[in-house]
């Protein structure tokens, strides 16, 4: 996940404030306004001394020429988090830089420069710092940074079958934000094929909606979390976070708030994509809810075999929950 730096070195309440409600990572202040600082919020402070040095392992590189990047590079690679601001802010160097090391942040003004910093190479820079007085602006780069942090390409697989598989344990993953129509979270018996999970945002005769709620499905399943990684639903608790995905494929991070584990009847749902399986086990209710290809939605008791679902399917295999390039065969 991106992480979000506020740059309030012209130390100002306001910023430092809106700083923190909007989920900065890290907030620069002035040495000498460190405590102060602190009493407004828990958050990551870094500190900037009169002669412009920061704390923890944090520079700053200005770059006006070749000579300039080459030290960037080399203060990057020596694990030093190299904050790189330019003169003329153009892409060329942060492609360079980012190329050659993960420690790269840049100093950004605006919405539309932070869009272009964490997209740069695809994997784009490891953060941003924000330089602006904009309260408004400060909101709008937390949204590129903290919203969408991860886009897949969905696929429509057609569900071969679905089947009872007796009682077992299902996680309901409650979380600290609100789902909209269209999203949840993809789980699978395999990381290689998993299923679109939708939240619980939709009335039904039996219960009300939760739609801060998605009912994932049994213990031993895998899910995605931020970074590339998947945990199984049974590691799921306060305070992490997990993927939530739309039916385009774009990924928020949510925070899990509760994950309660309960004892349900199961179902078996399987379904295949271009000669790829998809499976889930998931609990056999009215209220679980899956997505058609055409993006609507269909209750995992009414589903039959020929239905388009979404999913998603990935070559590489897992170990401990990174992606590996290694045969693993999972029935």
């Amino acid at each position: 996940m991106k992480e979000f730096i506020v740059d309030a070195s012209h130390y100002d309440k306001k910023i430092v404030t809106t700083a923190i409600e909007s989920g900065a990572d890290y907030i620069i202040v002035p040495e000498d306004k460190l405590e102060e600082a602190k009493k407004l919020g828990r958050v990551n402070f870094i500190t900037i001394d009169k002669k412009g040095n920061l704390s923890d392992d944090f520079v700053i590189v200005v770059i006006k020429n070749k000579k300039d990047e080459e030290r960037a590079a080399q203060l990057a690679k020596s694990g030093k988090k190299v904050i790189v601001k330019t003169t003329d802010w153009t892409i060329i160097p942060l492609e360079n830089l980012i190329a050659q090391s993960d420690n790269i942040y840049a100093v950004v003004k605006n919405h539309d420069e932070a869009s272009i910093a964490v997209g740069i190479l695809e994997k784009g820079v490891k953060g941003v710092v924000l330089e602006t007085e904009g309260l408004s602006e400060i909101k709008r780069v937390a949204g590129v940074i903290k919203e969408t942090t991860e886009k897949l390409e969905l696929v429509k697989a057609k569900v071969t079958a679905v089947i009872p598989v007796g009682m077992g344990d299902r996680v309901a993953v409650d979380t600290t934000s609100l789902f909209k129509r269209g999203e949840g979270m993809l789980v699978g018996n395999s990381s290689a094929g998993m299923i679109l999970v939708h939240a619980e945002t939709e009335e039904s005769p039996y219960v009300a909606s939760r739609p801060f709620r998605v009912n994932a499905g049994a213990v031993h399943m895998y899910t995605r979390v931020p970074g590339g990684k998947t945990v199984y639903l049974c590691e799921l608790e306060a305070g992490k976070e997990v993927m939530a995905y739309d039916i385009d494929g774009n990924g928020r991070a949510v925070v899990v708030g509760r994950a309660k584990i309960e004892r349900r009847p199961m179902l078996l749902v399987e379904a295949e994509y271009e000669g790829k399986k998809l499976s889930a086990v998931l609990q056999n209710a009215e209220t679980i809810r899956l997505v058609r290809g055409d993006g609507s939605l269909v209750s995992v008791v009414d589903l039959k075999e020929g239905d388009e679902i979404l999913g998603y399917v990935e070559e590489a295999g897992r170990h401990f929950g990174m992606k590996v390039e290694e045969t693993i065969l999972e029935k």
